[in-house]
């Protein structure tokens, strides 16, 4: 090829090059400029074919979305929470243990709907049955052990009514341990999602048995309902139900990003869209909320007055971590005050509860938080008290009197 040719082509090519850069750049400056920034994280929340449901934030409790939330509806066996409730109160006080052993009834053993297959007069263990509870929604086993802590499973449910008027819960009655279709038998679905925090709240270690996707007893393989497990990220209980006056029924939670969310679905029209709905709103907060942290676990964040003590005043810590759930990017909105006791009496120790931080949104609180005192204070002495006092006495005559001054003084004082 001629030299001529060569250059020519050579001299193409680099205009062609420039061209495309400069074009590259001229489509990034005008996008820049001319078209508005997206939120990537936004997400709209469609319309959900559940007849009620909730989305509640696990560490404040607070409500962030709700449809038909307060209309009674048959929970079929989202009952077994408030059952399960009660069994973790007791070995909470020591009534049973998860060892002991339970004698099956012929009444438990006849109980329809989902089972562990109990035998009349077998011997199961308490751990057993909060298992086949938990796990499989065992009505057999609910039965089972209502009759062992309580004598017969009406005094049983007669308790799980006396905590749910205990709890404040508006819209709930109980007939049975199980959730088998009674009239009277109902909840809503936000009464079911404050049953649920109190749960997860008070034994947190119960979602290792509802993240469990299968158990085997008797040598029978059973497998766990909630089509949340192993499918959704983070997410480990609660409990499903389904009765045909019921419908579908999930309580879902799910953890993420130092988060935990509860959803409540009730009266869905399949099994798909149960799931559906719940992942629809763990999908809308876990996309549009965000922890915010605003100190560390023992991070002073101010000081408190103490009376008759060597030091006048003792640092106050935090006794956790101080971190709230926002909406997204509206971190710098939220808003956070110290309520501390007017003064400690001496002798302080480091840990004696020294008030609360209150983190609040919009005006609403989001959640209190303990202080404690950071460090010991001992005792003043009667002499160095004494003088102290005089000295307090004194600084508060000038105080006055420089104050009476400022106020008649025609010109400012330094």
């Amino acid at each position: 090829m001629p030299e001529r040719k060569r250059n020519k082509r050579s001299k193409w090519k680099r205009h062609t090059a420039c061209f495309m850069l400069l074009f590259i750049f001229l489509q990034g400056l005008f996008s820049t400029f001319f078209t508005s920034p997206v939120k990537a994280r936004e997400v709209d929340f469609p319309d959900l074919s559940a007849e009620t449901a909730v989305l509640m934030e696990f560490s404040s409790g607070q409500v962030n979305y709700a449809k038909n939330a307060d209309e009674p509806r048959p929970p079929a066996s989202l009952t077994k929470i408030m059952t399960l409730l009660l069994v973790y109160d007791a070995l909470d006080k020591g009534e049973t243990s998860w060892d002991e052993q339970v004698t099956i009834s012929e009444k438990a053993w006849a109980t329809g709907g989902s089972q562990m297959f109990l035998e009349i007069d077998q011997q199961v263990t308490v751990g057993e049955l909060i298992t086949g509870i938990a796990t499989i929604s065992a009505n057999d086993a609910c039965v089972a052990i209502s009759e062992h802590l309580y004598g017969s499973e009406e005094l049983f449910v007669r308790e799980m009514n006396r905590k749910a008027r205990e709890m404040g819960l508006q819209n709930t009655q109980f007939q049975n341990t199980s959730g088998l279709h009674h009239e009277e038998h109902y909840t809503s679905a936000m009464d079911m999602a404050k049953i649920a925090h109190y749960f997860i709240q008070n034994y947190p270690e119960s979602l290792e048995l509802h993240a469990q996707e299968e158990y085997i007893f008797n040598d029978i393989r059973q497998y766990n309902r909630n089509p949340l497990l192993g499918r959704y990220p983070g997410a480990d209980g609660l409990k499903t139900g389904h009765t045909s006056l019921a419908g579908y029924c999930l309580v879902g939670t799910a953890y993420q990003d130092g988060m935990r969310f509860i959803t409540v679905v009730m009266d869905a029209p399949s099994n798909s869209s149960r799931l559906s709905d719940s992942e629809t709103m763990l999908n809308y907060a876990f996309r549009n909320y965000s922890l915010y942290p605003l100190f560390e676990d023992g991070e002073i964040v101010g000081k408190a007055k103490v009376s008759r003590g060597e030091e006048r005043y003792v640092d106050i810590q935090s006794n956790k971590a101080v971190e709230v759930v926002v909406p997204f990017e509206r971190e710098d909105e939220v808003e956070y005050k110290l309520e501390t006791p007017e003064s400690i009496p001496a002798k302080v120790e480091a840990g004696t509860p020294a008030g609360y931080i209150e983190v609040s949104l919009d005006g609403q609180v989001l959640q209190t938080f303990p202080l404690s005192a950071a460090s010991d204070v001992e005792e003043g002495g009667r002499i160095a008290l004494f003088f102290r006092a005089i000295g307090d006495f004194f600084s508060g005559i000038w105080g006055g009197f420089t104050g009476w001054l400022k106020e008649i003084l025609p010109f400012p004082m330094e």
